[in-house]
């Protein structure tokens, strides 16, 4: 670890197992699944007909009607999320803050899809030919989630989006380490959104038959490390982390939940959406993150693995976890919450990294849910937390995110 330290101050959600944070962690506590039939459209004629969608979500509770129509769905959550965890961290209004020195590094893997899906079918329908709405552009792509933040609370420091899959908040995390590690910013918000639950997201996804078509039995259809599992199922929603240098956090008496101590990157370099069978990059990834923190294996306690229910994928992270961790690997707690959550795509590393810093301030290890026959290619040894959470010290916890075109993300937090 170089440079100078890093530390959460504030955290915020919204996804498909709450509102906030405190609805998420009592859910994720309890194993709740938010899997159920997508109700966004009409999904009859599509292979998969499920989704983890947030819920009873209501956009008049936080935007006016003149201000939403700027913001795509992805944005929204991103903009709701931010905003609890600026206010989770005092930062809001906040006048002895140096907004010049605040940045923000979002991440999303497909930005305004919903925006391009409709104007675009607008346009072939020829509701509006051959106009297209001046809020298309700043409504479909990636970097406004980022632009949207800045601009409402007038934040000046480094300011973008990072694109990699089912990685990019993992991506952007790390960039937002980096840069107060660097000197570059004192405060950044970070983390990710994702909105996908339409028909191009879905149709593309059961295309490549990714997603589970466990129709009829919803919330036992992501079922990571299960025998019987047949894809993921595809969900929304957002997170937001405030980064903070530790002693700028403490001359201002800000809450700390943890630290974050590091960060690791790879490619499998092998296959655009096949992981390396091996994990090879996985494992390149989690080593460079506990090397980035100054860290041992033994220090791990939990990891929150990528574990998406794809047969490939989540044999390979465990193999890589083995193959890095040794006999360590049976000490460790491991679980993937997107058997309670869902896939939020390029969203999902946020709230796994939220998911980390419960276990961390709580001492609560989430579950794996739905495991009823375990892979036999997995090693029956390893505590994949099945069933209910468990409950234990957790000094340090490590996060996975692994991306299409074999984009590899680790980011470690640890107990103050």
């Amino acid at each position: 670890m170089s440079g100078r330290r890093v530390v959460v101050t504030g955290i915020g959600t919204i996804n498909p197992l709450g509102h906030n944070i405190e609805e998420y962690f009592k859910n994720l506590q309890d194993g709740v699944s938010a899997a159920a039939p997508i109700t966004h459209f009409d999904a009859s004629k599509f292979r998969s007909r499920i989704a983890c969608e947030v819920k009873d979500y209501d956009w008049t509770r936080y935007f006016d009607r003149k201000e939403v129509r700027k913001y795509d769905r992805f944005a929204q959550f991103a903009m709701i999320s931010a905003d609890e965890a600026l206010r989770d961290a005092a930062l809001v209004e906040n006048d002895a803050i140096n907004l010049e020195r605040v940045g923000v590094v979002w991440g999303s893997g497909t930005g305004g899809t919903t925006t391009f899906y409709e104007e675009c079918k607008g346009y072939v329908e020829g509701n509006y030919t051959p106009r297209f709405s001046p809020f298309f552009v700043p409504r479909m792509v990636v970097d406004l989630a980022a632009g949207f933040i800045s601009i409402k609370y007038g934040f000046m420091g480094p300011n973008y989006s990072t694109v990699s899959a089912c990685a990019s908040s993992n991506h952007a995390m790390i960039d937002a380490l980096n840069l107060i590690r660097w000197g570059k910013a004192d405060i950044v918000v970070t983390g990710g959104s994702e909105a996908s639950i339409n028909e191009p997201g879905v149709g593309s996804f059961c295309g490549m038959q990714a997603l589970s078509t466990r129709n009829d039995d919803a919330a036992h259809a992501s079922r990571p490390f299960d025998a019987q599992r047949d894809g993921f199922v595809i969900a929304e929603g957002g997170g937001a982390l405030i980064f903070e240098e530790l002693e700028h956090a403490q001359k201002r008496g800000a809450k700390i939940y943890c630290e974050v101590v590091g960060g690791g990157m790879s490619a499998d370099a092998y296959h655009m959406t096949a992981p390396h069978p091996e994990g090879k990059g996985a494992m390149i990834a989690m080593r460079g993150a506990l090397e980035d923190a100054g860290m041992e294996p033994c220090d791990i306690d939990y990891i929150n693995a990528h574990g998406t229910s794809t047969q490939l994928g989540d044999v390979a992270e465990i193999k890589a976890i083995v193959s890095l961790f040794g006999d360590h690997a049976y000490n460790l707690n491991i679980s993937s919450t997107k058997s309670m959550t869902g896939h939020l795509l390029g969203g999902t590393a946020a709230i796994e990294a939220l998911a980390c810093v419960m276990a961390i301030t709580q001492g609560v290890i989430p579950p794996t849910i739905n495991v009823e026959t375990l892979d036999a290619e997995i090693d029956s040894n390893i505590n994949l937390t099945l069933g209910k959470c468990q409950h234990r010290e957790v000094r340090a916890a490590l996060s996975n995110t692994f991306g299409f075109g074999g984009h590899n993300s680790t980011i470690i937090f640890r107990k103050m």
